[in-house]
């Protein structure tokens, strides 16, 4: 489990020879990191299995690759890294678990004096799930949406998420890894079950 409360941004390194395992280095995050540990790339929840001073190895399977934007990562890309969270840490984001539902791309950003407004293609299928005022993470980082739509919606970015995430460099037609509040699809399923029962 994660906040979407991104911790550093690291840097990928590369690919292992047969692009099963990603190696990424992330001073902070593979600091304490150990073999089993969970952290997020690019909102993408990865199993550390090597730790070799500031870069950690991760396995990636065919589920990620199909879901997901990792495949597209190239060495020197900037990525999003967040540690699993514990229990005393502090949910300033949401409840995301990693586990990405589709991706989108960046369709258009608004650059303003204090902010900027950025606008994200969304997968018809997630549609139902993304409220505005409601919680979305993109790229792993928390974020509030502003505005929604039957394919789309906005955001707005503080020059703290702009500065210190992938949100900040990347540009219009770039693909971001989307996961919804997933308190949505329970809710959803409970009451599918309880129109079963009736």
């Amino acid at each position: 489990m994660f906040t979407g409360i991104i911790e550093e941004l690291g840097t990928v390194v590369g690919w292992s020879a047969d692009h099963s395992r990603l190696i990424v280095r992330g001073e902070a995050v593979a600091a304490d990191a150990r073999h089993g540990d969970s952290i997020a790339v690019n909102g993408v929840c990865l199993t550390v299995v090597e730790v070799d001073g500031g870069v950690f190895t991760a396995d990636v399977m065919k589920e990620t690759f199909d879901r997901t934007s990792l495949a597209s990562l190239v060495p020197d890309d900037p990525v999003n890294l967040e540690r699993a969270a514990t229990l005393a840490t502090r949910l300033g984001g949401h409840l995301v678990q990693g586990h990405v539902d589709g991706v989108g791309t960046i369709v258009s950003r608004q650059p303003g004096e204090h902010w900027e407004a950025v606008r994200f293609t969304l997968p018809p299928a997630l549609g139902r799930y993304v409220v505005e005022k409601g919680s979305i993470a993109v790229d792993g980082v928390s974020l509030t949406v502003t505005a929604v739509g039957a394919d789309f919606f906005s955001v707005g970015l503080i020059p703290t998420t702009l500065k210190l995430t992938t949100l900040g460099h990347k540009g219009v037609g770039d693909p971001v890894n989307l996961e919804i509040d997933v308190i949505a699809k329970h809710v959803e399923k409970l009451l599918a079950g309880r129109d079963e029962v009736a």
